[in-house]
């Protein structure tokens, strides 16, 4: 591939990528600094774990679980296998594997590295339920990265205006209620699912630049054919 082609390929995945990592690193200087965002932690952790109810505490340990690391994975690989069953598009099915798998494993290197300890475990819903660092948020993480890159790869197949609006408004409701159910529970703070979709973010450039490279590569020789044909018939 040529450096013009490689070029077009990755700036709007470079865009991306930016937005996702300084968003990320912004909201990180919040958490470290105790400033702006980080004043709105431990109110909301208190105000949630003070007005729950059963029914909406059922939901959103439902909503928890379905995006948590052991369901999310088994409808990410059944979802794929059907996916490329019927389209036969296991580019696509490879391209979402692959990002959730960076996303989990980004997941944990960035809990890590930070190491913020998660909100105090008596505003647990379920107290001892979870024992890796608090920020990012992995479910956010997770949740976004699917959603995001589903709906990238569907608007990529279809390329329609009604695709990108359906792609948008899941993605608003799916991020918006995992986020929520991670803050409703106790288990993660304002900061930490914020921090979650802009890391999400990141992985949707690097899906994007590695999706329009494959197709640039792919439309490069009738490119080159077209352009010697011009030539020829000059």
């Amino acid at each position: 591939m040529s450096a013009r082609l490689l070029a077009r390929a990755w700036w709007p995945a470079l865009i991306v990528i930016g937005v996702g990592v300084v968003g990320y690193l912004v909201v990180l200087d919040s958490v470290r600094e105790k400033d702006d965002l980080w004043s709105l932690d431990d109110p909301l952790v208190e105000w949630f774990a003070g007005n729950r109810t059963p029914l909406l505490t059922d939901v959103m340990v439902l909503i928890s679980w379905i995006f948590g690391p052991v369901v999310l994975p088994i409808l990410v690989a059944l979802g794929g296998l059907i996916w490329g069953w019927r389209t036969r598009q296991w580019f696509n099915v490879c391209v979402l594997v692959g990002s959730m798998l960076a996303a989990g494993l980004l997941s944990l290197a960035l809990k890590y590295t930070v190491d913020r300890p998660r909100p105090p475990e008596e505003f647990w819903q379920e107290p001892g339920g979870t024992h890796t660092p608090s920020f990012p948020s992995g479910h956010t993480l997770c949740a976004a990265t699917f959603v995001l890159v589903t709906g990238y790869l569907a608007w990529r197949t279809d390329r329609s205006f009604k695709v990108f609006v359906w792609w948008a408004a899941v993605s608003v409701v799916v991020i918006g209620s995992v986020a929520l159910s991670r803050l409703y529970l106790g288990y993660h703070f304002l900061t930490d699912v914020i921090g979650g979709f802009f890391a999400a973010l990141t992985i949707l450039g690097l899906a994007i630049g590695v999706v329009r490279m494959r197709d640039l590569r792919d439309d490069e020789p009738f490119a080159s054919a077209a352009s010697q044909r011009v030539v020829g018939a000059s």
